[in-house]
């Protein structure tokens, strides 16, 4: 069975992401990085998935990412809210953690040299996303060439291959893969910035982006948001949430 690293957030396109290599046959190591970051609601969400999918391993890695800061979701600075949907993604938001891909995937190349992995799976999509650099193709072409020159495995062995089985997939349609593949999304997590008692904003980026793609497919999603926020319409269309 053919042993890949994936890095697992415990949001949708992760979990999805690590669903479909288990689909195909891999056996799962997951790497969740404990960042610092904002709240801790992911990093339950990714032991919930792990579980979920029986990894063969999951290691959850503290790397404090708060001693930089640069990013809302490593700082106090404000999470941008109620931004239309149809333009997220024309341009970077504070949400961008400075390199956040590049020392996730230079975390999950260590470990899947030491498991004798040769894919690593990531969970980015170049389509609906919110502008991040470091999540185009580009990029992970570009790691996947770094990776087969700095390891002694990429010399020695078979080269590395960086997967994004979700990188020309919006929303909708890794949601639509996700549910073919019987993925249970109530045990996700998506919000940048939860309110107190732990719902979901319903306003950040990341929950309208995710709030859209339930709706576009007409079904609700199994999260539970703030109700007190405005995070059941987008462009005059109701969202199906409970």
């Amino acid at each position: 069975m053919q042993r890949a690293v994936v890095l697992l957030s415990g949001g949708l396109d992760s979990t999805t992401a690590a669903a479909a290599a288990k689909k195909n046959g891999c056996e799962l190591y997951a790497l969740t990085a404990d960042y610092n970051q904002r709240h801790r609601s992911e990093i339950e969400s990714a032991k919930k998935v792990a579980r979920f999918l029986d990894v063969r391993r999951h290691v959850i890695l503290p790397v404090d990412l708060r001693l930089f800061g640069g990013s809302s979701l490593t700082s106090s600075l404000a999470v941008p809210k109620d931004i239309p949907v149809e333009k997220i993604g024309t341009q970077i938001p504070n949400t961008y953690v400075p390199a956040r891909n590049t020392i996730f995937l230079s975390l999950a190349l260590a470990f899947a040299e030491t498991v004798e992995a040769d894919t690593i799976i990531i969970g980015v999509s170049g389509v609906d996303y919110s502008g991040y650099p470091d999540c185009r193709p580009e990029f992970l072409n570009a790691f996947a060439a770094l990776a087969n020159l700095a390891t002694k495995a990429g010399v020695e062995r078979k080269a590395f291959s960086i997967e994004a089985p979700l990188i020309s997939l919006g929303k909708k349609e890794t949601l639509e893969l996700g549910l073919s593949l019987g993925v249970d999304y109530s045990l996700t997590w998506t919000c940048y910035d939860p309110v107190p008692g732990g719902l979901s904003c319903g306003r950040c980026e990341s929950c309208l982006l995710r709030l859209k793609a339930f709706s576009d497919l007409g079904i609700s999603d199994p999260l539970r948001y703030d109700m007190w926020t405005p995070h059941n319409t987008v462009s005059g269309k109701p969202f199906l949430c409970e």
